[in-house]
């Protein structure tokens, strides 16, 4: 090993460390923020009244027709704007907030239809047991069918926060110090393009294989649970 490499890795390793905490802070707020946002989509898509139902559709179809970069720029440099036109004021975003935001979004617009195709998966009996119960629709959905919905959306819920976990790197166009901006940083005053971007490509390998062991062990969970299990 070249003698030069073990005082940069003394010197910078801090700095991906905190930058990786940044990333994973990013994506799982993303990710709470995302599932809240995706059982709304579907509750407004699925209601009785098509003037809510139409145009939760067409917000949807539209997050998931643009790239993912539009959306963040959209939501970093146009909400200013918008604030702007309406309050007559600039108001200054975080970049960590909007990220969150546009990610949030992403992210909900394709869980969105994996949750709507898990519910149609739940026996109408549910509804039809809970309706004799006396329940209402609204309870009967939180209490009863939801809890099974998750089990069945959870293949589909895994490889969107997997797909999460990557887009994470879009924010740093934007400002944010994640993973991806701080290896760039870092490359640009060390000039060792390989070292600093295979240790974020090792650092992203990890954190993926962990969620994915995680991911088995919750899927085992569930299959327990329905089995009757502990």
């Amino acid at each position: 090993m070249d003698d030069k490499i073990i005082p940069m890795l003394t010197d910078y390793l801090p700095l991906i460390y905190t930058a990786t905490l940044m990333t994973l802070g990013l994506a799982v707020c993303a990710l709470l923020l995302g599932l809240l946002l995706s059982v709304g989509f579907v509750v407004l898509e699925t209601h009785k009244w098509r003037v809510i139902r139409q145009p939760t559709a067409v917000l949807v179809a539209l997050l998931r027709g643009l790239p993912e970069i539009l959306v963040v720029f959209l939501i970093y440099f146009g909400t200013p704007e918008v604030l702007e036109w309406i309050t007559g004021q600039y108001v200054e975003l975080s970049p960590f907030g909007c990220g969150v935001v546009a990610l949030s979004l992403i992210f909900a617009a394709y869980a969105s239809q994996s949750l709507r195709g898990a519910i149609q998966a739940i026996p109408v009996g549910q509804w039809e047991s809970g309706s004799a119960l006396g329940l209402s629709r609204g309870y009967t959905f939180v209490h009863i069918v939801m809890p099974q919905v998750w089990r069945h959306a959870l293949p589909g819920l895994s490889n969107q926060w997997l797909v999460l976990l990557k887009d994470t790197a879009l924010v740093s166009l934007i400002g944010v110090y994640d993973l991806m901006r701080q290896t760039e940083i870092i490359n640009t005053r060390t000039h060792e393009p390989f070292t600093w971007y295979g240790l974020a490509a090792l650092i992203y390998l990890a954190v993926t294989l962990i969620s994915q062991v995680m991911i088995r062990k919750l899927e085992l969970r569930f299959t327990r649970f329905e089995r009757g299990g502990k």
